[in-house]
């Protein structure tokens, strides 16, 4: 496994520049440096609901490209959401799993299962119409336009190791004042994607 977290979210963010992206914890870091947007979502608020309010986002603007960056430990917190995702079907979601194989912002604690857990195979029994896996940088590059083609929901782990370590900040990601900002610019968004 050759990929780093910052290397693959940076790819990420230059297919992707303007769309709703919904990162959770250390993901979320990681994405408030390399792509600041109004329109990441950053008010989880707990492990494992980053599935569960992107779900959410994509069902109400179903004209709008929702990505999820979540991590392994956690969707492990809430795999039931792949279940209601695979159900609901929606065309506009994609759902992108960092797998680390730790518990890397509560202290690097391992998940269960470790990188023997087949993420993409669980969502995939699970109802996702299409499921990757990548873990080189190159592929991903290679495979990145695919992915994002055609209709979802789509599932995407990406085996990472840890890349740059950018600032753990919380108080940005529980601030009330990004919450209002996101709703602003998503209605911006809607108005303008709707006239």
């Amino acid at each position: 496994m050759t990929m780093r977290r910052d290397e693959a979210l940076s790819l990420l963010a230059t297919h992707c520049p303007d769309d709703i992206v919904v990162p959770v914890f250390q993901s979320a870091f990681d994405w408030m440096k390399i792509r600041p947007h109004k329109l990441n979502y950053l008010c989880t608020g707990a492990m494992g609901q980053a599935s569960s309010h992107a779900l959410g986002l994509a069902l109400g603007c179903t004209d709008q490209k929702v990505l999820i960056l979540d991590g392994d430990g956690s969707l492990l917190m809430n795999l039931g959401s792949l279940v209601t995702i695979g159900s609901c079907g929606p065309e506009n979601l994609w759902h992108f799993v960092l797998h680390n194989a730790i518990y890397e912002v509560n202290g690097e604690f391992p998940i269960p299962g470790g990188f023997e857990t087949d993420f993409s195979s669980i969502a995939t029994a699970a109802g996702f119409p299409r499921s990757y896996n990548f873990d080189n940088i190159e592929e991903l590059r290679k495979g990145l336009p695919e992915v994002l083609a055609g209709p979802g929901p789509v599932f995407v782990c990406l085996k990472v190791i840890c890349g740059e370590h950018y600032p753990r900040n919380y108080e940005t990601i529980h601030d009330a004042r990004q919450r209002a900002s996101f709703k602003a610019a998503l209605a911006t968004r809607l108005a303008t994607s709707r006239s």
